[in-house]
Parts: C-alpha cells; structure tokens; sequence
C-alpha cells in the first residue's frame, strides 16, 4: 500500500464525510405528509431502477468513488474519485468511461447533476488533507454534462478572507435550486458556500463550534430551505436561504449517527446514508422540516458513503476506502 493509500485508510472514518450527490427533492411526500411538503415529480428516468442490476462491481479498484449521481438525461451512472478526481461514468458491466478529467480536479467529492442547464458539479477538495501538511481545498468544478467541458471552477475557500493559520478546507457535497443557485458545505470549515448564475461565491452561513459538528451532505427544498446533515453528530440542520441567521436543528428521534450522504426519494423522502450505521435511514416531516420521524430503513453490508434514486429504486455507493478491493454501487430496498 503506498503512503497514500495509507493515509486513505487512516483516515477512512473521516473521509467518509464526504458528500451525497442528491437529486433535487422529488415527487409527493408520503400520505402522512401534507401537501405542502410536497416535493416536484423528477422526470421520467430511463433507469435501471427495479429491473436492473442489483449490484454493480467496477472493473478496478483504487479510485475511491465517494459520491454518486444519476444522470437522468442520459441514463448513466456518475462517480467521482478521492484518489484521482477524475469523474467516471459507471456502466452496467462494471467498466469506467473517463468523463470529466481536468487538472485542477484533485479529491472529487460530492457531485449533482443538473440536467436542465446541462452542468455536472463537482465538490472539488483534496483528501490529502486528512493527513495533515496541507490546508487542503474547497473549490466547486462546474462542467458541461454533455461534453465534460470546464465551465467553471471557483475558488470557495477564498471567500472567506483572512482565516487562522492552522484552518483546514474540504469542499463535500454540493446541490442546485430550480433557477441555478449553487450551494457546498465544507466539512473542515463548517460553511455553506453559496455561488450565484454567474459563478461569483459567498459565504451563506458559517455554523457556530459545536462539539462534533462535521458539514456533510446537503438537498435543497424548492420551500427555500436546505437540509444539511453532520457527520459527527448525526444531527440534521434547516438553513432558510433567505435568511440564514434563523438555521435551526431538526428535531429527529435519533441522531443518524456517521449521516453521510442525502438525497430525495421518488416518494418525498428524505435518503440519509448512514456510513457507520450500515444502513440508509428515511426521514419524512409533516411540519415544514422543523421536525422529522423515521419512515424507514434499507441495511446493507459493508460502508456505504452516498446514494441516488433511479425512479423507486435506491442505490449507494461503496468506496472501499481502505483496500483496493473494486468499489460498488448496489441497490437497497426501505424496510
């Protein structure tokens, strides 16, 4: 195992902060649910879903695929790459098709599909950071779905002008609102990032220390909101984007203790991929997000870091941090 791999491994449990591609919330709640938490029916997906493979083994291991997306527009899954930055597209056979490969990709982490501005996004970090000797990085890569092509890559770490000596960046997950906001969590610095339609960054809101707070995955709910989980506490956090200064903790019946990735059902659900749980925990909420209950739960086998919805069907993505044993994406199934 190189030095490098070995610091992967080293530092499994903190990696695993890394993000949740998510899609943008879906469809209608449960029935439990009031209309008004309604989420927008996603469009038709050319899936996999039900009758697909259940298991998807890549033809190598090494690169480390924190998160996963699913391209609706074109039918594919999408990773990125801890190791190589590079993001894949993951096909039914287990082989990888390079489709963004750039230079200043070091540590893909979170990424988000946005099909109707054809953007792929990209949580761009450097993992090199949980080994220490470096302050790492938060930047957001925003790249054409169809070509691969740079549109963009912005600085977000920059934003937050003069920060300590000893301050330390990773850009985690990353999500988009209906008219092209982008927004990024930072696990090291504990910040929502939040970058406008014309790539300009900001901080949106910068949490406060707390004991155990580690920025992870986060949705957007089209009530103007975001949902963020934190890996080291389990905890869920409501930041209205309007106004940030009133970000409230969800009151659950549980910490999702290792919360790691979200994502949004078909059903309205809230996916939490719980990386040291071994399991998917489904949150849903009758008032607002101001307070959620479980609606259910899909265990698996082995660590899982993210998820995506292909149609009724949720699938997770398992990196294998420590070896180099090829990583999957496997369907689960709520209980």
């Amino acid at each position: 195992m190189s030095s490098k791999q070995l610091g992967f491994a080293v530092a499994a449990s903190i990696l695993a902060a890394a993000c949740a591609p998510e899609a943008e919330p879906p469809a209608a709640p449960p029935p439990a649910a009031p209309p008004a938490q309604a989420a927008p029916q996603p469009a038709a997906t050319p899936a996999p879903a039900a009758s697909g493979p259940s298991v998807i083994v890549a033809e190598r291991g090494g690169f480390i695929p924190e998160g996963v997306e699913y391209d609706q527009a074109n039918g594919r899954f999408l990773t990125g790459s801890l190791a190589e930055g590079s993001i894949y597209q993951w096909h039914a056979d287990g082989t990888l098709t390079a489709v963004v490969q750039d230079p200043e990709l070091v540590s893909s982490v979170g990424i988000e599909v946005d099909e109707p501005r054809d953007r792929l996004l990209v949580a761009n970090s450097d993992s090199a950071v949980f080994q220490g000797g470096t302050q790492g990085q938060a930047k957001l890569g925003v790249f054409s779905l169809t070509t691969g092509e740079r549109i963009a890559m912005v600085d977000l770490a920059a934003t937050l002008g003069s920060v300590p000596d000893d301050a330390a960046f990773f850009a985690n997950d990353v999500t988009v609102t209906d008219d092209g906001e982008i927004f990024v969590t930072d696990t090291r610095m504990n910040v929502l990032y939040r970058v406008d339609n014309d790539y300009q960054a900001s901080v949106l809101h910068r949490f406060e220390p707390m004991e155990g707070l580690a920025l992870n995955g986060l949705v957007h709910h089209p009530d103007g909101y975001l949902l963020v989980i934190s890996l080291g506490n389990g905890n869920l956090y409501k930041v209205p984007v309007d106004n940030p200064a009133a970000t409230s903790q969800v009151t659950l019946p549980e910490p999702v203790a290792g919360g790691d990735g979200v994502f949004w059902t078909a059903a309205g659900l809230l996916a939490i991929v719980s990386n040291s749980g071994n399991r998917v925990v489904a949150l849903a909420s009758n008032d607002a997000w101001a307070s959620a209950r479980i609606a259910g739960t899909a265990p698996y086998e082995g660590q899982a870091t993210t998820g995506a919805a292909v149609g009724d069907a949720l699938y997770v993505v398992k990196p294998h941090f420590a070896d180099q044993d090829p990583p999957s994406i496997e369907r689960v199934t709520l209980q």
